[in-house]
């Protein structure tokens, strides 16, 4: 992963140059990238309404590829239906976890920059030393119960784990390739198939990730250029040096025939990451060829080959008004990074956390919180702790959340500045942290995170009509008093809030 893995924006020019990018230590810069693209698709959509957020129809001109996945040959009411749980889920855990957690950013005696899982690129570590942390993986501390449980308790309705990531090693019994954690480790166990039992008896669904192009230790995969990586593969030790088809078809497309085979019903999700020029149409056909007989499968924009998939991936930030059109999920981390560094404690704040995850929500979209366990299988305690204060706010106030449909007004998430500007030069959008807004057929819910010192939430011009209020956090929901005066609406609030990073006011409605 990265500091900033990018969003492919549908039917955009830019779509695949900017899929090609997640996950990759150009992170900060590409964070800007994408938020000035994001900022553009604000303008157009600002300029058609700046009230609903509905999904539309998608393209009546599909593109035509040599194989066409599920996305191009399902009718809307099919597409609502696969992706009915994971639209009213909301909220998921991402678990990045792999040897990389050995290291923790150090090697050689040295804090390597950039993000834990990407220290094999970053310091230019040969294959042969890296491999050779395989024999010192034993997390015999991890609990597939523990952490399944952990997620239910923060209120996650799915998981997704990195079954391989860049550093090209299994989580998995992989017969394909020995690299793996069952033929290479002391600890000889699947963790997939032990979260996969436990995801069945807790309720949770579960979801792989796999870096399908890059790979950093089976000749011929893809490789990022980092550093002095200069060559035309980008590759830093001669043991890289391969053919990319070879590889293709010797491991990552056996590699994922055994996820998509090997765990009954799971994975519910495939997650892939940083296609590069060789994940040609062609190439990427192969693969859902593959996907396609699994016809439930949501997967995502990440794939590459002009494959779409199913959902538009943001990456460590936020659309300042989503992707209206598309199904959407911001991956997001607890502090900086997503692979375990020992010594990155810049943990974001249960405030900051929780209003992320109403922010997306009122926006349409998903977010996925990722955890990074270290190498006994251990989830540090600072994240943990956090995800358990926040699934004690969703206890009381998830009905606001899950099976939720985006704002109906807009304007409270901010606005485009008419004087600030972005590096790239477009248009500084400026959030306000005063209210979001999630809705169902028959209520508006205002999640409100600064407290009206007036002593009522007032509403102009409210979409619906507004019959009657309450707090969601009072048990009793004792009816509020409303006053309405031609276009507005006044609730009058107790003189504090219930909840001081977000208090739920409902507001009964009818059309």
């Amino acid at each position: 992963m990265s500091t900033a893995r990018t969003s492919c924006i549908s039917r955009n020019s830019f779509s695949h140059t900017i899929s090609q990018y997640g996950c990759s230590q150009w992170g900060i810069f590409l964070n800007l990238v994408c938020r000035n693209i994001a900022t553009v698709v604000i303008l157009v959509a600002v300029s058609l309404s700046h009230a609903q957020f509905e999904r539309s129809k998608p393209d009546t001109q599909p593109i035509h590829h040599p194989v066409p996945s599920i996305q191009d040959t399902e009718s809307l009411a099919q597409r609502d239906a696969r992706m009915q749980w994971w639209r009213e889920g909301r909220f998921g855990m991402f678990i990045h976890w792999g040897l990389y957690s050995i290291p923790a950013g150090t090697w050689d005696g040295k804090q390597i920059p950039g993000i834990g899982e990407w220290i094999m690129n970053n310091a230019s570590i040969p294959v042969a030393e890296y491999k050779a942390l395989a024999p010192r993986f034993n997390p015999t501390s991890f609990s597939a119960r523990e952490i399944v449980a952990l997620a239910k308790a923060a209120g996650m309705k799915y998981m997704v784990i990195t079954a391989k990531h860049h550093d090209g090693f299994a989580m998995f019994d992989s017969k394909a390739n020995s690299f793996n954690i069952v033929a290479a480790t002391p600890f000889k166990r699947d963790p997939l198939r032990e979260l996969a039992e436990e995801c069945r008896k807790q309720g949770m669904k579960l979801g792989f990730y796999y870096s399908q192009d890059q790979d950093w230790t089976a000749p011929g995969g893809s490789a990022y250029k980092t550093g002095n990586h200069d060559s035309a593969s980008h590759h830093w030790d001669s043991a890289q040096d391969g053919d990319f088809d070879s590889y293709l078809h010797t491991k990552a497309i056996p590699q994922i025939k055994e996820l998509l085979t090997q765990y009954a019903e799971f994975p519910v999700v495939v997650w892939f990451d940083t296609p590069t020029a060789n994940m040609t149409p062609d190439r990427a056909a192969e693969i859902v060829t593959l996907l396609n007989q699994h016809p439930n499968l949501i997967w995502n924009n990440r794939l590459g080959g002009s494959y779409q998939g199913d959902t538009e991936t943001p990456e460590q930030y936020i659309p300042p008004q989503g992707f209206p059109g598309r199904d959407w999920e911001s991956c997001m981390t607890i502090n900086a990074t997503w692979g375990y560094k020992s010594y990155d404690t810049n943990f974001k704040s249960v405030e900051t956390l929780l209003r992320n995850l109403i922010d997306i929500a009122s926006k349409g979209g998903n977010y996925l919180l990722n955890v990074g366990p270290d190498s006994k299988g251990v989830i540090p305690a600072a994240e943990a702790e956090r995800l358990q204060q926040i699934g004690k706010w969703l206890a009381v106030n998830g009905e606001a959340i899950y099976d939720s449909k985006p704002t109906l007004f807009g304007p409270e998430a901010g606005a485009l500045s008419p004087i600030e500007e972005e590096k790239m030069g477009n248009p500084k959008f400026i959030p306000s942290w005063n209210w979001r807004s999630t809705t169902k057929a028959d209520k508006i819910y205002i999640e409100i995170f600064t407290w009206p010192g007036s002593g009522s939430f007032h509403l102009v011009k409210p979409p619906r009509k507004v019959t009657s209020a309450y707090l969601l956090a009072d048990p009793t929901h004792t009816p509020l008093k409303l006053m309405q005066t031609g276009d507005s609406v006044n609730v009058h609030l107790p003189a504090k809030a219930l909840d001081p990073i977000a208090t739920v006011l409902v507001l009964n409605t009818s059309n």
